[in-house]
Protein backbone atom coordinates (compact mmCIF):
# COMPACT_ATOMS: atom_id res chain seq x y z
CA UNK A 1 0.00 0.00 0.00
CA UNK A 2 1.40 3.29 -0.85
CA UNK A 3 -0.25 6.68 0.42
CA UNK A 4 0.95 10.23 -0.92
CA UNK A 5 -0.58 13.39 0.48
CA UNK A 6 -1.25 15.52 -2.76
CA UNK A 7 -2.71 19.12 -1.25
CA UNK A 8 -5.10 17.77 1.41
CA UNK A 9 -6.30 14.55 -0.96
CA UNK A 10 -4.57 11.38 -0.70
CA UNK A 11 -3.60 8.92 -3.53
CA UNK A 12 -3.83 5.20 -2.46
CA UNK A 13 -2.42 2.35 -4.40
CA UNK A 14 -3.40 -1.22 -3.49
CA UNK A 15 -1.95 -3.86 -5.98
CA UNK A 16 -2.35 -7.35 -4.46
CA UNK A 17 -1.09 -8.66 -8.06
CA UNK A 18 1.48 -6.31 -7.68
CA UNK A 19 1.53 -5.34 -11.27
CA UNK A 20 1.10 -1.43 -10.63
CA UNK A 21 3.02 1.76 -9.96
CA UNK A 22 2.88 4.93 -9.29
CA UNK A 23 4.85 7.49 -11.78
CA UNK A 24 5.00 11.07 -11.01
CA UNK A 25 5.68 12.99 -13.89
CA UNK A 26 4.39 16.15 -15.57
CA UNK A 27 3.50 14.64 -18.78
CA UNK A 28 2.86 10.75 -18.99
CA UNK A 29 5.28 10.92 -22.76
CA UNK A 30 7.94 11.96 -20.69
CA UNK A 31 8.83 9.12 -18.83
CA UNK A 32 10.33 6.04 -20.86
CA UNK A 33 8.68 3.42 -18.82
CA UNK A 34 5.48 4.09 -20.40
CA UNK A 35 6.26 6.22 -23.66
CA UNK A 36 5.53 3.15 -25.53
CA UNK A 37 3.05 2.35 -24.21
CA UNK A 38 -0.89 2.34 -26.87
CA UNK A 39 -3.44 4.37 -26.39
CA UNK A 40 -6.15 4.42 -23.44
CA UNK A 41 -9.07 2.58 -24.35
CA UNK A 42 -11.63 4.98 -23.58
CA UNK A 43 -10.01 8.20 -25.40
CA UNK A 44 -10.66 9.55 -28.65
CA UNK A 45 -7.14 8.28 -29.77
CA UNK A 46 -8.12 4.39 -29.62
CA UNK A 47 -10.46 4.45 -32.63
CA UNK A 48 -11.21 1.78 -35.59
CA UNK A 49 -8.90 3.28 -38.18
CA UNK A 50 -6.30 3.31 -35.02
CA UNK A 51 -6.46 -0.33 -34.16
CA UNK A 52 -6.86 -1.46 -37.98
CA UNK A 53 -3.23 0.04 -39.05
CA UNK A 54 -2.12 -1.52 -35.58
CA UNK A 55 -3.08 -4.65 -36.69
CA UNK A 56 -1.31 -4.49 -40.27
CA UNK A 57 1.17 -7.36 -40.96
CA UNK A 58 0.89 -8.77 -37.43
CA UNK A 59 0.01 -12.44 -37.66
CA UNK A 60 -0.24 -13.12 -33.39
CA UNK A 61 -4.04 -13.78 -32.05
CA UNK A 62 -6.52 -11.59 -32.08
CA UNK A 63 -6.81 -12.21 -28.19
CA UNK A 64 -3.19 -11.36 -27.56
CA UNK A 65 -2.86 -8.60 -29.92
CA UNK A 66 -5.50 -6.28 -27.74
CA UNK A 67 -4.28 -7.64 -24.41
CA UNK A 68 -0.68 -6.44 -25.62
CA UNK A 69 -0.28 -2.79 -23.93
CA UNK A 70 1.75 -1.60 -26.81
CA UNK A 71 -1.20 -1.77 -28.86
CA UNK A 72 -3.58 -0.78 -26.25
CA UNK A 73 -3.50 -0.30 -22.60
CA UNK A 74 -5.53 -1.36 -19.87
CA UNK A 75 -7.79 -4.53 -21.72
CA UNK A 76 -6.79 -7.86 -19.98
CA UNK A 77 -7.71 -11.30 -20.01
CA UNK A 78 -11.24 -11.28 -18.98
CA UNK A 79 -12.18 -8.05 -20.87
CA UNK A 80 -10.34 -9.41 -24.16
CA UNK A 81 -12.91 -12.49 -24.15
CA UNK A 82 -15.48 -10.61 -23.43
CA UNK A 83 -14.75 -7.50 -26.48
CA UNK A 84 -14.14 -10.55 -28.87
CA UNK A 85 -17.64 -12.22 -27.94
CA UNK A 86 -19.33 -8.93 -28.52
CA UNK A 87 -17.86 -8.02 -31.38
CA UNK A 88 -18.12 -11.41 -33.15
CA UNK A 89 -14.78 -12.00 -33.59
CA UNK A 90 -12.91 -15.56 -33.03
CA UNK A 91 -9.77 -15.08 -30.44
CA UNK A 92 -7.49 -17.15 -32.25
CA UNK A 93 -7.82 -14.85 -35.84
CA UNK A 94 -4.58 -13.50 -36.93
CA UNK A 95 -4.52 -9.64 -36.22
CA UNK A 96 -3.37 -8.77 -40.07
CA UNK A 97 -7.00 -10.46 -41.00
CA UNK A 98 -8.98 -7.86 -39.30
CA UNK A 99 -11.05 -6.27 -41.55
CA UNK A 100 -12.09 -2.02 -41.16
CA UNK A 101 -15.78 -2.92 -40.06
CA UNK A 102 -14.73 -6.20 -37.50
CA UNK A 103 -12.19 -2.86 -36.57
CA UNK A 104 -15.16 -0.70 -36.22
CA UNK A 105 -17.00 -3.70 -34.20
CA UNK A 106 -14.32 -4.50 -31.43
CA UNK A 107 -13.72 -0.96 -30.65
CA UNK A 108 -16.97 -0.26 -29.79
CA UNK A 109 -16.96 -3.36 -27.81
CA UNK A 110 -13.71 -2.71 -25.83
CA UNK A 111 -14.80 0.66 -24.63
CA UNK A 112 -18.40 -1.11 -23.75
CA UNK A 113 -17.11 -4.00 -22.26
CA UNK A 114 -14.64 -1.78 -20.36
CA UNK A 115 -17.26 1.37 -19.29
CA UNK A 116 -19.41 -1.42 -17.78
CA UNK A 117 -16.87 -3.19 -15.76
CA UNK A 118 -16.21 0.05 -14.41
CA UNK A 119 -19.90 1.24 -13.66
CA UNK A 120 -19.60 -2.19 -11.92
CA UNK A 121 -16.70 -1.86 -9.79
CA UNK A 122 -14.53 -4.52 -11.72
CA UNK A 123 -14.22 -8.29 -12.20
CA UNK A 124 -10.65 -8.88 -11.45
CA UNK A 125 -10.19 -10.93 -7.87
CA UNK A 126 -12.95 -12.63 -5.48
CA UNK A 127 -12.08 -10.25 -2.78
CA UNK A 128 -11.67 -7.06 -4.38
CA UNK A 129 -13.06 -3.97 -3.00
CA UNK A 130 -13.03 -0.50 -4.42
CA UNK A 131 -12.48 2.47 -2.59
CA UNK A 132 -15.72 3.02 -1.41
CA UNK A 133 -15.53 -0.33 0.12
CA UNK A 134 -18.02 -2.03 -2.39
CA UNK A 135 -17.33 -5.17 -4.51
CA UNK A 136 -16.79 -5.77 -8.22
CA UNK A 137 -20.20 -6.66 -9.76
CA UNK A 138 -18.96 -6.71 -13.45
CA UNK A 139 -18.65 -11.14 -13.06
CA UNK A 140 -22.48 -11.30 -13.32
CA UNK A 141 -22.33 -9.80 -16.47
CA UNK A 142 -19.77 -11.81 -18.12
CA UNK A 143 -21.13 -13.79 -21.51
CA UNK A 144 -18.26 -16.00 -21.96
CA UNK A 145 -15.55 -15.97 -19.49
CA UNK A 146 -15.31 -18.18 -16.69
CA UNK A 147 -18.81 -19.92 -18.24
CA UNK A 148 -17.06 -23.10 -19.97
CA UNK A 149 -19.54 -25.75 -21.37
CA UNK A 150 -22.84 -23.76 -20.27
CA UNK A 151 -24.57 -22.71 -22.93
CA UNK A 152 -24.14 -18.79 -24.94
CA UNK A 153 -26.39 -16.52 -24.44
CA UNK A 154 -27.00 -15.89 -27.94
CA UNK A 155 -26.99 -19.21 -29.63
CA UNK A 156 -27.14 -21.80 -26.72
CA UNK A 157 -23.87 -23.85 -27.80
CA UNK A 158 -21.60 -24.79 -25.14
CA UNK A 159 -19.20 -22.11 -24.39
CA UNK A 160 -15.17 -23.50 -24.93
CA UNK A 161 -12.31 -22.89 -23.52
CA UNK A 162 -8.73 -23.01 -24.82
CA UNK A 163 -5.27 -21.49 -23.48
CA UNK A 164 -4.39 -18.95 -25.73
CA UNK A 165 -0.61 -17.08 -25.24
CA UNK A 166 -1.08 -18.94 -21.93
CA UNK A 167 -4.10 -16.84 -20.41
CA UNK A 168 -7.43 -19.46 -20.37
CA UNK A 169 -9.80 -17.96 -23.28
CA UNK A 170 -13.39 -17.98 -23.44
CA UNK A 171 -15.42 -18.26 -26.38
CA UNK A 172 -18.27 -19.23 -28.78
CA UNK A 173 -17.46 -21.42 -31.96
CA UNK A 174 -20.65 -20.25 -33.53
CA UNK A 175 -20.94 -17.39 -32.62
CA UNK A 176 -17.10 -16.09 -32.67
CA UNK A 177 -16.14 -16.54 -36.60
Amino acid sequence: MLDMPLGGLTLRLHDPRRFGCVLWNASADAHPLIAHLGPEPLSDAFDAEYLYEAARGRNVALKNFIMNAKVVVGVGNIYASEALFLAGLHPLKPAKKLSRPASHRLTAAIKQVLTAAIAAGGTTLRDFFGGDGSPGYFSQELNVYGRRGEPCVTCGKPITQRVIGQRSSFYCTRCQS
